[in-house]
């Protein structure tokens, strides 16, 4: 999962030279919780070469105010990588580009990777990161040089070809220095992709709408799964239905964790379906008070992103929700990469509140349980601080089976969910009930539209091509 960011300068209105920079930077900033691994920007006018500047770490650390003064252009991408494939370093940092004829940045993960970077070797093409973008950029560029005729026609027998091939999920922005700013997301639209417009008539892709309203955009519209959209130097925008015979399939996971809660998705706000798996969650819960199972006092939410859902769900079983935790807003433990890492993440992302605790019988929130790391430390701390029962709900279903897509979900094996049945969590956990969100409560929150629930139940949109040495490489990384 990452955050990618795309700018153009479309009007005569004067504006610094550095001006698409600076809106690419603020919208990493709003996309920050989508990935910490690294940030990238690369810069672009139609008759200079490419300007780039990335590094390891968080976008405020990446970026200061005399390194965007020095990336001038009148159009930008942007990048904030969490790295579920290849490695984590420099190299393989976005934004990518090919000579100075297109740039790239992506999110998302090809499942035929190692396939296609097989066959790109074979035919003479010399791959020089773990970057699945970099094949993305190679399977273009390749079908540009073939195309004869318009760019425009080229630009789209080229994605269509990506289309053909390609077996993931993807959502790209990229640049050419006389094409413009063009965007485009796979058949099955698994990851978002937005478009927006300010005032003036200038242009920005972004993952999520929250993006858009950051920097001062309005939504114009979303990215359709399967489809195209150009926007030229001068602001001449173009929308092509490349694919159109697939059932899109949204992952579900953005409404339920990665998104930001301030977002739209698919027409849907993230927040509001947040409020919707909480009220899911109330009929199971006042079963287990009813039947004396549990015994509950306050609700209260592990932080940020259970926070809806525990607060709808205290109103519904009109018991008082309460704050037991501080966070520490930039720390989120589930996407770093390591174990350890992850378990001393959670230790310092959030500090009880003593007085909240202490005698509290405490019906715990949580919006997912992936490898059972935060929920056991954050049970230790509550025990360790007082609390008299506790019980645990989680926002959604269990989640048994590896994610293809872009969410590091690589061995199903890790997953607590594949070893342990609820109740034995139950009995790992030393608490009274944990109660997983129903499937079909999920599919109500989300309006009951088409999703990627692959995690859930194993049944994905595309066919995984190559998915067998896909996961063996992620694991191994």
């Amino acid at each position: 999962m990452c955050g990618i960011v795309g700018v153009i300068h479309t009007t005569s209105t004067s504006q610094k030279e550095c001006w698409v920079t600076e809106v690419a930077f603020n919208a990493l900033l709003a996309l920050q919780h989508r990935g910490q691994d690294a940030a990238g920007i690369m810069t672009s006018h139609p008759e200079q070469p490419f300007s780039m500047h990335k590094e390891l770490g968080f976008v405020s650390d990446v970026f200061d105010r005399e390194t965007i003064s020095s990336l001038q252009g009148t159009m930008a991408l942007g990048h904030t990588r969490y790295a579920t494939t290849g490695q984590n370093t420099l190299a393989d940092t976005q934004p990518l580009h090919i000579s100075q004829s297109v740039g790239m940045v992506h999110n998302g993960n090809l499942v035929n990777y190692h396939l296609l970077r097989r066959e790109i070797e074979s035919n003479g093409g010399h791959l020089t990161t773990s970057n699945d973008v970099e094949v993305l950029l190679h399977l273009w560029t390749h079908t540009l040089e073939a195309e004869r005729g318009s760019l425009t026609k080229a630009v789209i027998k080229a994605t269509q070809t990506i289309f053909e091939t390609v077996d993931g999920a993807y959502s790209v922005v990229g640049m050419m220095p006389k094409l413009g700013l063009f965007a485009f997301r796979d058949p099955f639209g698994i990851r978002p992709l937005v478009l927006g417009t300010d005032d003036k008539g200038n242009y920005c892709f972004a993952s999520e709408t929250s993006a858009l309203h950051y920097v001062g955009f309005r939504l114009l519209r979303e990215v359709k799964a399967g489809e195209l959209v150009t926007i030229s130097p001068i602001g001449e925008i173009a929308y092509h239905q490349v694919q159109i015979e697939k059932v899109t399939a949204p992952c579900m996971f953005e409404w339920v964790y990665f998104s930001g809660a301030d977002s739209t998705l698919e027409g849907l706000s993230v927040y509001q379906t947040r409020l919707a798996l909480g009220r899911g969650l109330a009929p199971a819960i006042r079963s287990l008070i009813r039947n004396n199972i549990v015994s509950v006092g306050v609700v209260a939410p592990i932080p940020d992103t259970a926070r809806p859902a525990a607060i709808a769900l205290s109103e519904e079983l009109s018991i008082p929700y309460r704050e037991i935790f501080l966070k520490n807003q930039y720390q989120r433990s589930f996407i770093l990469p390591h174990q350890q890492d992850r378990e001393r993440a959670v230790q310092l992302k959030v500090s009880p509140i003593f007085s909240e605790i202490e005698g509290k019988d405490i019906l715990l929130v949580d919006d997912s349980i992936v490898r059972g790391t935060t929920i056991q430390t954050i049970v230790r701390t509550l025990k360790e601080c007082g609390a008299n029962r506790i019980s645990v709900a989680v926002a959604c279903p269990p989640i048994q089976h590896s994610c293809h897509y872009g969410i590091d979900l690589p061995d199903a094996s890790t997953l607590l969910s594949v070893q342990k049945t609820a109740d034995q969590i139950a009995q790992w956990l030393e608490v009274d009930a944990v109660v997983f969100l129903e499937v079909e409560d999920l599919r109500r929150a989300l309006g009951h539209r088409n999703i990627c629930r692959g995690c859930l139940d194993g049944q994905y949109p595309t066919p995984l091509c190559g998915k067998t040495e896909f996961t063996q490489h992620r694991v191994a990384k």
